[in-house]
């Protein structure tokens, strides 16, 4: 297997966890877990989000945020024969989701389905056909008798798909947005006495609405943030070269804008201006469509400088996203650096 130069089995383990927006619960234990030897503090909220804090030697503040949540579903029904119908939570594609595997995770445990396709032979679909979610059905193997006793409205679907080594790369589901959690958890370990107060803050329903970000302000009021998402990288056959946006293995990204931001340029400057100090591997970001945390926080602290660094990811919100470990490293690297030379006296005022 490939050797990548960070924890790869604490990122397996994030990614491979299921926590659809609203109850990420299964992956803020493991936050908490790795979070909490490295802080001074941890706190939760009445939405989800966990915190934690290491003081600084002045009262200046900086956040790192980085998002628990997946796209996911939730049951809306159970037919007579068993089979469930879904609801999206997130942004799907719903051609993508045939003959895929998912886990139904109820009161008594979870449970294994898939999303079935009718085979050819039969010719029962038409491939021209524009499906919704809504059109989905999940099938569990059971009777519906047990279907209909053990799954309940409101219980959450996620993929089950295993995370592996590709290459030089690192594949899975919630690859969007765990790799961003699991780098903040390296931050984490890495930022010792800082100069200014470092919260971490891994928050909540990012997938549906950027909710968790937004509703920080009621606890937490840092003076600068930074956001750590996944971006597209369409570096694959059949896009213009400008359409890429990133690519894989050139680097961190650091955001310009998205749907949600334009980050603060003095922000975006620093970054980039550390990245050549450090010769940390990087590129800009310039997303048409999409939004990240990055726009919550700025929405919610009013004046608040934000910026981003980004994941180049491809295949985004599919059960198959690829992440280049080099750019995982170079985002891990990027960030501390500028953490550990936040001292308060920048002027990020426009």
């Amino acid at each position: 297997m490939t050797s990548f130069d960070f924890d790869y089995d604490l990122l397996v383990e994030l990614t491979e966890t299921h926590g659809a927006p609203g109850y990420e619960d299964t992956v803020r234990d493991i936050v908490r877990r790795e979070l909490e030897p490295e802080v001074d503090s941890i706190e939760s909220d009445g939405m989800g989000n966990l915190v934690g804090t290491v003081e600084g030697d002045s009262d200046y503040s900086v956040l790192v945020a980085a998002h628990m949540d997946e796209i996911g579903f939730m049951v809306r029904h159970v037919d007579e024969n068993g089979f469930v119908t879904i609801d999206a939570l997130g942004g799907w594609d719903p051609q993508i989701l045939r003959a895929e595997r998912v886990n139904v995770r109820t009161d008594d445990g979870d449970l294994p389905g898939v999303i079935g396709s009718v085979p050819p032979h039969t010719g029962g679909e038409d491939d021209d056909e524009e499906r919704t979610v809504h059109d989905v059905k999940v099938d569990l193997g059971l009777p519906a008798a047990v279907v209909e006793e053990r799954v309940s409205v409101g219980d959450l679907v996620t993929m089950a798909q295993r995370t592996e080594a590709l290459g030089e790369c690192v594949s899975g589901k919630a690859i969007d947005n765990r790799v961003s959690v699991f780098i903040m958890l390296e931050l984490a370990r890495r930022i010792e006495d800082p100069d200014v107060t470092v919260h971490f803050a891994a928050t909540v329903q990012e997938e549906v609405g950027l909710r968790g970000a937004e509703a920080l302000g009621v606890d937490v009021d840092p003076d600068l943030a930074i956001a750590l998402d996944t971006t597209v990288a369409n570096d694959i056959t059949g896009f213009e070269k400008w359409d890429y946006i990133t690519e894989l293995g050139e680097g961190a990204g650091i955001k310009l804008k998205d749907s949600s931001v334009i980050t603060n340029p003095k922000v975006h400057r620093r970054l980039r201006a550390i990245a050549e100090d450090e010769d940390i591997p990087h590129q800009f970001e310039v997303l048409p469509s999409g939004g990240t945390d990055t726009g919550g926080l700025q929405y919610s602290h009013g004046a608040l400088p934000v910026g981003a660094v980004s994941i180049p990811t491809r295949y985004l919100h599919t059960p198959t996203e690829v992440a280049h470990g080099d750019d995982i490293a170079a985002c891990i690297d990027l960030t501390a650096a500028f953490l550990e030379t936040e001292d308060g006296s920048h002027d990020y005022t426009l």
